[in-house]
């Protein structure tokens, strides 16, 4: 597949077009743009220190000061206790939540309640293929498989032929989605490893130890911005000649594209995951509207690399990218 010049449309047309993986605990947003009493909850599997989940924060807070809603936005990476913090929000009788499932299978009697409560629920990011079965009003998200086939292909095209895909949270089923893609889009199977995002030194040694016991993997696809960094570090400690792309963006992640260490990032635009399920929350408390026609919201996929990077670069710096 040629290189895209711009955000590359690998996924099936998404139903709409609207102008617009953390920091645990809670945050308040203030009416700022109208008197409305709605309230909305936020509730996320991101890990503390994440930069991916602080622009879905962003993007939520700021469209509940665009909207005139409150917005609190919670996070924890235990699969048990985000689903008590769901549970938390319907005993506070919310009017609306949104829930990242990354582990679908925990938070589903918690979603299933909220639904039963009354409360309408908006899924993003991550258990797309499972919004509607839990009840929940729509997704937004990209589609992690097709993802995958989108930077397998890419890697495929930069000469790439053997692929160690890195996931750093076990039992994601959105990273497992993004290796499986990536095998299908280069044509054979990637080579999967499991790291910790919690602890990236050890996360890098592992990188390293791969590398250094398979010199054929010749490019490392990460799924996280953050491990993208100790990935080109743990490439240089291994003496391997491999190429690094990854999925997500933060400023360690453009700041290599623009020096070559990185090849390209997939971006899923994660500030509309924050920003769009709050619209259409308020659409459908007030005026009972939903989105999508029964399919996810795409945010995504996109490809940053050398030729829009520095576009990038300048709104990243606004917290939006």
């Amino acid at each position: 597949m040629a290189a895209p010049k711009r955000l590359l449309a690998l996924a099936l047309a998404a139903p709409l077009v609207l102008a617009a993986c953390s920091a645990n605990g809670g945050s308040d947003n203030g009416n700022d743009g109208g008197s409305s009493d709605l309230s909305f909850s936020v509730i996320t599997h991101g890990s503390a220190g994440d930069a991916f989940w602080d622009v879905v924060q962003n993007g939520a807070e700021q469209a509940g000061k665009d909207l005139g809603v409150t917005v609190d936005y919670q996070s924890d990476g235990d699969p048990q206790k985000q689903s008590q913090l769901i549970d938390a929000a319907v005993n506070q009788k919310v009017d609306g939540i949104v829930v990242s499932m990354a582990n679908p299978d925990a938070l589903e009697d918690s979603i299933k309640a909220a639904v039963k409560a009354g409360i309408p629920v908006v899924t993003i990011n991550s258990g797309g293929d499972r919004s509607a079965e839990f009840g929940a009003i729509g997704h937004v998200g990209q589609d992690e498989a097709i993802a995958g086939q989108g930077a397998g292909q890419r890697l495929k095209s930069d000469g790439a032929q053997k692929v160690l895909c890195v996931m750093h949270e076990a039992g994601n089923i959105g990273l497992e989605q993004r290796c499986d893609g990536a095998s299908q889009g280069l044509g054979t199977d990637v080579v999967p490893l499991q790291v910790d995002i919690n602890d990236l030194q050890a996360a890098q040694s592992t990188i390293t130890s791969q590398l250094q016991s398979d010199p054929s993997i010749d490019a490392v696809l990460t799924l996280n911005s953050a491990v993208a960094a100790v990935a080109v570090a743990a490439v240089g400690d291994a003496g391997s000649k491999a190429k690094v792309a990854t999925f997500d963006l933060n400023q360690d992640v453009i700041k290599g594209i623009q020096d070559g260490s990185i090849e390209f990032a997939v971006d899923q635009q994660q500030y509309e995951q924050g920003y769009l399920p709050i619209v259409m929350l308020k659409l459908y408390k007030e005026n009972l509207n939903t989105v999508g026609g029964g399919q996810p919201v795409l945010t995504g996929p996109g490809i940053v690399d050398k030729d829009n990077v520095d576009q990038i670069a300048d709104l990243a710096q606004k917290g939006t990218r």
